[in-house]
């Protein structure tokens, strides 16, 4: 039987949590990335030595994850067999957006061999910005045909974006352009959080507006400062918990760290890791 101290006590609590002051408490965030990884490139120099060591390293850093275009070593199968050795799977591969019919076919062999799920053109235009609708038909007449060479050899299309589609051109947005007339179904886009800022965007409400398009992010920090320079993630401004809880809602499974023009891509691998091991949303 309760004692009626307890009772009073526990009134006296309930009372006090009025639905303004429900309304006003703080609950801790409960989220946690499941997964992440890296794309090849901020390792690049690294990558020239001993390169098993370099990727056993940062697999050590909790990395789970990995988007390349090429293979290490002897042949596609042995760098998969180490990989998968050292814990990583290799998700994400890129190609290049203007290649001629041969090179297109040996890009697909390629990244199928190297079993990837999704193949990634990293600039998908013919020229370089500012960009104009002429420049965005052509663009997505081009993403909509690879979207279909990708499906045909069992992979999806991603493309990629820079901060260069949120400059207006004559009616709307280059990056609205090309997600409002890309089959959706076929084209894809692996969303850049920071270029996104850069350019002048919201990376949040970019997410909301097209969800279910975006089954790649890449993950990098924006230094504080005008000249909004690269940062490793979790040294930098960009809030990344309210984009990952956007994210996870969404189903998205897959987050890529990249950072430009890094000094110590090791170093760099190493702190991202452990900010985003740590990051609740």
């Amino acid at each position: 039987m309760i004692n009626r101290r307890l009772f009073l006590k526990q009134t006296a609590t309930a009372a006090m949590l009025t639905p303004l002051a429900i309304d006003t408490l703080t609950f801790p965030a409960s989220g946690k990335l499941k997964n992440f990884g890296f794309i090849s490139g901020i390792i690049g120099k690294e990558l020239k030595g001993d390169w098993k060591a370099v990727l056993r390293q940062v697999a050590s850093f909790g990395y789970t994850e990995l988007e390349t275009g090429g293979f290490l070593g002897e042949s596609a199968d042995s760098f998969l067999a180490f990989l998968k050795e050292t814990g990583l799977n290799l998700v994400a591969g890129g190609f290049e957006f203007k290649a001629t019919e041969d090179d297109l076919k040996k890009s697909m062999t390629q990244l199928k061999n190297l079993k990837v799920r999704y193949a990634v053109v990293y600039w998908p235009w013919y020229t370089g910005g500012p960009f104009k609708l002429e420049h965005c038909k052509k663009s997505a007449e081009r993403l909509n045909y690879l979207g279909k060479v990708c499906k045909d050899n069992g992979m999806i299309l991603c493309w990629h974006n820079h901060n260069q589609e949120f400059t207006p051109m004559e009616t709307g947005m280059p990056f609205d352009y090309l997600m409002n007339n890309t089959d959706k179904n076929l084209v894809f886009c692996e969303l850049d959080l920071y270029w996104v800022k850069k350019g002048g965007g919201d990376p949040l409400a970019v997410l909301k507006k097209y969800p279910g398009r975006f089954p790649l992010l890449h993950v990098k920090d924006m230094a504080p400062g005008a000249a909004m320079d690269f940062e490793c993630p979790g040294s930098g401004i960009i809030d990344f918990a309210p984009l990952f809880s956007e994210a996870e809602k969404q189903g998205i499974k897959h987050y890529f760290v990249e950072r430009d023009n890094v000094p110590d891509g090791l170093a760099c691998l190493k702190s991202a890791g452990e900010y985003l091991k740590s990051v609740n949303f």
